[in-house]
């Protein structure tokens, strides 16, 4: 299955405690349908010191969120947008923005 969504992408979230916060993607992970998004799904994590000079305390971690929250944004029009794919004469798949038809530079 072609990823609607990719590393370098830039996404709204659209549903859960960060609705409405945008962020690039760090990583996708296809097989658990989810991402790591930039700022988004912070979780705080108590960590103890793990050596000598080694210093404890709150981690804060970005965790992953489903890809099905996450809403890529039109480069052009600074809008959230769904995605589709057309194959173009030279025979390479690309992804198109819906509404208006305009390739997804990847």
């Amino acid at each position: 299955m072609a990823a609607r969504i990719r590393k370098g992408d830039r996404v709204v979230v659209i549903a859960g405690s960060d609705k409405g916060k945008r962020g690039e993607v760090r990583q996708v992970m296809p097989k658990l349908n989810r991402a790591v998004v930039e700022g988004v799904g912070i979780a705080v994590k108590h960590q103890k010191p793990s050596g000598m000079g080694q210093q404890g305390g709150l981690i804060r971690q970005e965790r992953a969120i489903d890809l099905s929250n996450l809403m890529l944004i039109d480069p052009k029009s600074d809008q959230p947008t769904r995605v589709a794919f057309r194959i173009l004469e030279n025979g390479t798949k690309v992804r198109v923005v819906r509404k208006t038809g305009a390739v997804i530079e990847s």
